[in-house]
Order: C-alpha cells, then sequence, then structure tokens
C-alpha cells in the first residue's frame, strides 16, 4: 500500500503536522475533541492529527494492538474494489463518501491508473479533510475530482451538489468505506443508503466498509472507547445487519466477508488480520 510507518513509531509521535500548523486557529471544529477522520489519519502514519486524536487512538490500541493492521487492510479493500469497479465492472464514476484524510491509493489514483477519464467526487465532513483533498488529490487531466464539503446524514445534498460532476444517467459507484459506523440506528443508515441508490441507475454499484461487532469480541472495548473520545458515536454492527443495507441489490461475488477475503491479491492479504465486514452490490 506504499505505507512505511509502523504501529511502534506512530505510538511514540508527538507531534504532528497538524499541531504546527498556522492555520490550525482558523479551523471551525474543536481540536481539542477526537474525529474520527484524523484518529484514522493516525494510525494510517499520518501527520493530519491532534493531541485528542492521537489520545483516543493510543487508547483503542491498549485494547487491539493490530488495529493498524487493520486500517491499512481496510486501505487495501478500498483499492482491490476501485480497481474491481473500474477494471472489470466498467465503472467511470465514482462518488466517495467519507473520503477521510489522502493516504496511499485514494479512489481517483486507482480509478484513473486504470481509465484516466475516469470522474470522482469526494465527500467529507471534515475541513481539514477538504482542505488537504484540494492540496493532494489532482487528478488525471482527462477526468476530473471534486470534492464536497457535506454529511453523510444529509444525502440529498450530496446528490445534489454531485449531480454537477456525474452524469447521473450514467452508472456511479457509491463508496461508504469505513464510514456507516458512525452513524447510529436511530438515524437509519439503511434509508440513508437507500436514499442515495436509489438515485443512481440501474449498472450503478455500492461498496461498503464496516466494522464488526461479532468478528472479534474485543470490538464492544474499542467502540466503547471511541465513543467516551471521539465527537460523534460508533456503532459496530453484525454480518447480517451489513448485509440489510444492501437490500434491493446483487451482492457481487463473494459477497459479505471479512475484508481480507474479498478478492484478495494473495494468500498473505487473505490472511491479513481486521475485524472489518465489506462488500459490493449491483443495483439491477
Amino acid at each position: 500500500m506504499g505505507l512505511s510507518v509502523e504501529c511502534g513509531s506512530v505510538a511514540t509521535e508527538e507531534n504532528s503536522a497538524a499541531d504546527e500548523d498556522p492555520r490550525a486557529g482558523d479551523q471551525i471544529f474543536d481540536t481539542g475533541v477526537a474525529h474520527m477522520a484524523r484518529v484514522y489519519n493516525y494510525w494510517l502514519g499520518g501527520k493530519d492529527n491532534y493531541a485528542a486524536d492521537r489520545r483516543a487512538a493510543e487508547r483503542v490500541l491498549e485494547a487491539k494492538p493490530d488495529m493498524v493492521h487493520g486500517v491499512r487492510s481496510n486501505r487495501a479493500f478500498l483499492t482491490r474494489v476501485v480497481r474491481f469497479l473500474a477494471q472489470e465492472a466498467g465503472i467511470r464514476q465514482f462518488l466517495d463518501i467519507g473520503t477521510g484524510i489522502p493516504s496511499a491509493n485514494n479512489t481517483h489514483e486507482v480509478a484513473q491508473a486504470i481509465a484516466p477519464q475516469a470522474r470522482v467526487v469526494y465527500v467529507d465532513n471534515d475541513p481539514i479533510v477538504l482542505a488537504h483533498a484540494h492540496a493532494l488529490l489532482v487528478s488525471d487531466p482527462k477526468g476530473s475530482t471534486t470534492y464536497i464539503e457535506a454529511d453523510l446524514r444529509d444525502p440529498e445534498k450530496i446528490l445534489t451538489a454531485a449531480r454537477q460532476s456525474l452524469d447521473f444517467s450514467q452508472p456511479v459507484a457509491v463508496m461508504l468505506i469505513a464510514i456507516l459506523h458512525l452513524i447510529e440506528d436511530s438515524e437509519n443508515p439503511a434509508a440513508l443508503v437507500a436514499t442515495l441508490m436509489d438515485a443512481v441507475p440501474p449498472g450503478s454499484y455500492l461498496a461498503i466498509s464496516h466494522p464488526s461487532s461479532d468478528l472479534d469480541e474485543r470490538g464492544a472495548v474499542v467502540a466503547k472507547r471511541l465513543n467516551e473520545m471521539v465527537a460523534g458515536h460508533v456503532t459496530f454492527r453484525d454480518r447480517d445487519e451489513v448485509t440489510r443495507l444492501f437490500d434491493g441489490l446483487e451482492l457481487v461475488d463473494p459477497g459479505v466477508v471479512r475484508i481480507s477475503a474479498w478478492r484478495p491479491d494473495s494468500e498473505l492479504v487473505a490472511r491479513a488480520p481486521g475485524s472489518v465486514w465489506g462488500a459490493v452490490g449491483r443495483k439491477p
């Protein structure tokens, strides 16, 4: 995946680029409260995080030391999914919601390496994510990348803005990678997914990865610690709950599986640790 920072080295990092960024004081969010996108950035060895993010990340690592490897498995899953969609399914439009801070093998990089004309719309609700996206996610000139500051809880806003860049008469891949666990049951994640998929034509795809409540007994501890320290609330879900998010869609083989088992590139990838469900579905 092109990531070189190991778990031990990120754990000893005291300062980050975010702490030293002169724009930090201008941010409209509270840097004293951890945000999931920046916690993930820390686990991936990035510098775009604050002390609160690092404290939350380390608390989780105390309970689940292999979390870093699981997060990297999630990035590898994203890469394999986008490669499948662009190369095998012929998808040329991607709506990536919950982008996160740019890392290795971002959606547009993988897609445009296969189809330079691919169009990608990134969506996130963290201003620091969008600031980095504008600077780092540079499109192939034959295609395009666009960035929307919006929340998954407002799918109509996302769709309205995305229509300025994507042609909704042609298939679109909706990417919900490690984002739906930030939506509580009371916020009806299935309805949010359905709204997005109702807006795209037949032949479109939905890709989801979702932390599980039934693959690792440590999941409950991880969720509890995140909920104590991170803005918002996380809800881990079991395989049946994740499968229901694909209602009305045709699951692509091998269905809803541990992300390391979704079309792995090698036996080593298939054995990678991680307690995240993943799947891709096609709209008939």
